[in-house]
Protein backbone atom coordinates (compact mmCIF):
# COMPACT_ATOMS: atom_id res chain seq x y z
CA UNK A 1 0.00 0.00 0.00
CA UNK A 2 1.41 3.22 -0.78
CA UNK A 3 1.46 6.01 1.98
CA UNK A 4 -0.49 9.04 2.17
CA UNK A 5 3.11 11.02 1.93
CA UNK A 6 4.76 9.87 -1.25
CA UNK A 7 7.65 11.69 -2.47
CA UNK A 8 4.92 13.43 -5.05
CA UNK A 9 2.32 14.63 -2.64
CA UNK A 10 5.78 16.03 -0.77
CA UNK A 11 6.84 17.76 -3.92
CA UNK A 12 3.32 19.32 -4.58
CA UNK A 13 3.06 21.36 -0.92
CA UNK A 14 6.37 22.01 -1.45
CA UNK A 15 5.19 24.06 -4.66
CA UNK A 16 2.46 25.74 -3.06
CA UNK A 17 4.31 28.05 -0.92
CA UNK A 18 6.16 28.91 -3.83
CA UNK A 19 3.68 29.63 -6.20
CA UNK A 20 1.90 31.85 -3.16
CA UNK A 21 5.52 34.00 -3.02
CA UNK A 22 5.60 34.26 -6.84
CA UNK A 23 1.67 35.84 -6.53
CA UNK A 24 2.46 37.82 -3.73
CA UNK A 25 5.64 39.66 -5.59
CA UNK A 26 3.49 39.92 -8.95
CA UNK A 27 0.98 41.81 -7.04
CA UNK A 28 3.57 43.99 -4.88
CA UNK A 29 4.87 44.89 -8.40
CA UNK A 30 1.77 45.68 -10.32
CA UNK A 31 0.64 47.92 -7.15
CA UNK A 32 4.12 49.85 -7.77
CA UNK A 33 3.87 49.94 -11.81
CA UNK A 34 2.87 52.94 -13.56
CA UNK A 35 0.36 51.19 -15.05
CA UNK A 36 -1.84 51.85 -11.78
CA UNK A 37 -0.61 54.74 -10.82
CA UNK A 38 -3.10 58.11 -12.34
CA UNK A 39 -1.54 59.84 -15.24
CA UNK A 40 -0.14 63.20 -14.12
CA UNK A 41 -1.34 65.39 -17.44
CA UNK A 42 -5.14 64.30 -17.35
CA UNK A 43 -6.77 66.57 -15.41
CA UNK A 44 -9.67 65.22 -12.62
CA UNK A 45 -13.10 65.82 -13.20
CA UNK A 46 -13.10 64.84 -16.56
CA UNK A 47 -15.76 62.74 -18.44
CA UNK A 48 -14.35 58.89 -19.22
CA UNK A 49 -13.50 59.51 -22.73
CA UNK A 50 -15.65 56.22 -23.94
CA UNK A 51 -18.80 57.64 -22.03
CA UNK A 52 -18.68 61.07 -23.57
CA UNK A 53 -17.59 59.70 -27.15
CA UNK A 54 -20.23 57.15 -27.35
CA UNK A 55 -23.12 59.83 -25.92
CA UNK A 56 -21.40 62.45 -28.74
CA UNK A 57 -20.93 64.98 -26.12
CA UNK A 58 -18.41 67.43 -25.16
CA UNK A 59 -15.24 65.61 -24.08
CA UNK A 60 -14.21 68.49 -21.74
CA UNK A 61 -17.77 68.27 -19.66
CA UNK A 62 -19.86 66.22 -20.98
CA UNK A 63 -22.83 67.99 -21.44
CA UNK A 64 -22.43 70.18 -24.54
CA UNK A 65 -23.26 68.44 -28.12
CA UNK A 66 -20.46 67.49 -30.26
CA UNK A 67 -21.95 67.34 -33.62
CA UNK A 68 -23.59 70.00 -35.13
CA UNK A 69 -27.32 67.54 -35.39
CA UNK A 70 -28.21 64.01 -35.06
CA UNK A 71 -27.48 63.10 -38.71
CA UNK A 72 -24.42 64.74 -39.05
CA UNK A 73 -21.19 63.82 -39.17
CA UNK A 74 -19.49 66.99 -38.71
CA UNK A 75 -18.38 68.43 -35.53
CA UNK A 76 -19.83 71.61 -34.03
CA UNK A 77 -17.43 74.79 -33.63
CA UNK A 78 -17.50 74.44 -30.03
CA UNK A 79 -19.18 72.98 -26.67
CA UNK A 80 -22.35 74.96 -26.04
CA UNK A 81 -21.71 74.24 -22.45
CA UNK A 82 -18.23 74.88 -21.70
CA UNK A 83 -17.00 76.78 -25.05
CA UNK A 84 -14.32 74.23 -25.43
CA UNK A 85 -13.40 75.31 -29.31
CA UNK A 86 -13.28 71.66 -31.32
CA UNK A 87 -11.01 72.94 -34.13
CA UNK A 88 -8.01 70.79 -32.22
CA UNK A 89 -10.23 67.70 -33.10
CA UNK A 90 -9.25 65.26 -36.40
CA UNK A 91 -9.69 61.89 -36.46
CA UNK A 92 -8.70 61.22 -39.49
CA UNK A 93 -9.68 58.10 -41.44
CA UNK A 94 -9.52 56.64 -37.73
CA UNK A 95 -13.49 55.62 -37.32
CA UNK A 96 -14.56 54.90 -40.81
CA UNK A 97 -11.59 52.13 -40.52
CA UNK A 98 -13.51 50.65 -37.68
CA UNK A 99 -16.34 50.75 -39.23
CA UNK A 100 -15.85 49.05 -42.05
CA UNK A 101 -14.81 45.75 -39.64
CA UNK A 102 -17.84 46.19 -37.63
CA UNK A 103 -20.18 46.62 -39.90
CA UNK A 104 -18.82 44.48 -42.49
CA UNK A 105 -18.94 41.73 -39.40
CA UNK A 106 -22.54 42.47 -38.47
CA UNK A 107 -24.00 43.09 -41.72
CA UNK A 108 -22.24 39.80 -43.29
CA UNK A 109 -23.43 37.62 -40.31
CA UNK A 110 -26.91 39.08 -40.30
CA UNK A 111 -27.14 38.25 -44.26
CA UNK A 112 -26.35 34.78 -43.33
CA UNK A 113 -28.09 34.49 -40.19
CA UNK A 114 -31.71 35.33 -42.43
CA UNK A 115 -30.33 33.33 -44.92
CA UNK A 116 -29.87 29.97 -44.23
CA UNK A 117 -31.56 29.79 -40.43
CA UNK A 118 -35.10 31.35 -42.11
CA UNK A 119 -34.79 31.41 -45.18
CA UNK A 120 -36.03 34.62 -46.34
CA UNK A 121 -36.28 35.73 -49.81
CA UNK A 122 -33.84 37.92 -51.89
CA UNK A 123 -36.17 41.48 -51.56
CA UNK A 124 -36.56 41.34 -47.64
CA UNK A 125 -32.82 41.04 -47.80
CA UNK A 126 -32.74 44.04 -50.32
CA UNK A 127 -35.30 45.81 -47.92
CA UNK A 128 -33.67 44.54 -44.55
CA UNK A 129 -30.28 45.53 -45.02
CA UNK A 130 -30.53 48.61 -47.49
CA UNK A 131 -32.34 50.10 -44.74
CA UNK A 132 -30.42 48.71 -41.83
CA UNK A 133 -26.58 49.31 -42.99
CA UNK A 134 -26.71 53.32 -43.79
CA UNK A 135 -28.48 53.39 -40.27
CA UNK A 136 -25.57 51.42 -38.46
CA UNK A 137 -23.02 53.02 -39.83
CA UNK A 138 -23.96 56.74 -39.07
CA UNK A 139 -24.64 55.32 -35.37
CA UNK A 140 -21.32 53.53 -35.58
CA UNK A 141 -19.28 56.41 -36.98
CA UNK A 142 -20.32 59.19 -34.87
CA UNK A 143 -19.65 56.65 -31.51
CA UNK A 144 -16.36 56.23 -32.90
CA UNK A 145 -15.80 59.98 -33.92
CA UNK A 146 -16.96 60.57 -30.80
CA UNK A 147 -14.62 57.99 -28.91
CA UNK A 148 -11.08 59.40 -30.76
CA UNK A 149 -12.04 62.94 -30.50
CA UNK A 150 -12.83 62.53 -26.48
CA UNK A 151 -9.33 60.36 -26.01
CA UNK A 152 -7.47 62.97 -28.45
CA UNK A 153 -8.88 65.67 -25.71
CA UNK A 154 -7.43 63.52 -22.77
CA UNK A 155 -4.10 62.92 -23.95
CA UNK A 156 -3.54 66.64 -25.90
CA UNK A 157 -2.62 65.00 -29.06
CA UNK A 158 -2.81 67.52 -31.99
CA UNK A 159 -1.75 67.57 -35.60
CA UNK A 160 1.85 68.32 -36.12
CA UNK A 161 2.63 71.08 -38.13
CA UNK A 162 5.66 72.65 -39.04
CA UNK A 163 8.27 73.62 -36.93
CA UNK A 164 8.52 77.37 -36.01
CA UNK A 165 10.90 79.39 -38.21
CA UNK A 166 10.67 76.36 -40.79
CA UNK A 167 7.56 77.56 -42.67
CA UNK A 168 7.02 76.09 -46.44
CA UNK A 169 10.84 75.34 -47.68
CA UNK A 170 10.58 73.62 -51.15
Amino acid sequence: MPSSTSPAAGQRTAQIPRRMANLRFAVTMAQGSPMSTPEPHIQPGLPHPFAAGLSCRCPRCGKGRLFRSFFSLTLADRCTNCGLDYTFIDSGDGPAVFAIFILGFLVLGGALIAEFKFGIPLWAHIVLWGLLTPLVAIGLLKGLKGVLAALQFRYKAEQAGPAEGEGNKP
